[in-house]
C-alpha cells in the first residue's frame, strides 16, 4: 500500500512527517533519510495497530483530493509504501512508573510510540 505523507521542517527543527489519511500518526527525523525511514516504520505500526484493534484501514487519498488540505501548506508530499503482512501481538511489560515515563520521554523525542520505540530499541527494526 502507498499513502501520501507530508514532510515539514520549521527553521532549526527536525524533519516532521504526518499522514493525512491517519490523523495522529506522526514521526520525525534529524535528517531527510531518517525521516523517510521513520515514516515507513510509524505508518506500518499504526496500520498494524488499527488492524489488531479491528479498525478499518482507510483507502489512500489522492493528491487531487488533498489539494485544499491546510496541513499541506509549506509541506512536501511524498509516498510511503508499507507492507503489512505479519500479524502483531501484544504482551504486558512490568516496569516502574519512572521507567515508563523515561521510555515515553525517549519515544517522544524520537517521534515514536512507546511500542515502536521499545521494538526498535531491542530488535533494531519493526
Amino acid at each position: 500500500m502507498e499513502y501520501i505523507a507530508y514532510l515539514h521542517q520549521d527553521q532549526k527543527s527536525d524533519f516532521g512527517v504526518s499522514f493525512p489519511d491517519f490523523p495522529g500518526c506522526v514521526t520525525a527525523g534529524k535528517m531527510l533519510d531518517e525521516a523517510r525511514r521513520m515514516a515507513v516504520e510509524a505508518l506500518s505500526l499504526h496500520i498494524e495497530g488499527m488492524m489488531e484493534d479491528g479498525e478499518a484501514v482507510p483507502e489512500a487519498s489522492t493528491l487531487d483530493a488533498l489539494a485544499d488540505d491546510p496541513a499541506m501548506e509549506g509541506a512536501v508530499a511524498f509516498l510511503v509504501s508499507v507492507v503489512v503482512a505479519e500479524k502483531v501481538g501484544r504482551f504486558n511489560l512490568t516496569a516502574r512508573k519512572s521507567q515508563m515515563a523515561e521510555i515515553d520521554r525517549r519515544a517522544k523525542k524520537e517521534g515514536m510510540t512507546r511500542s515502536a520505540y521499545m521494538v526498535t530499541s531491542v530488535v533494531g527494526y519493526s
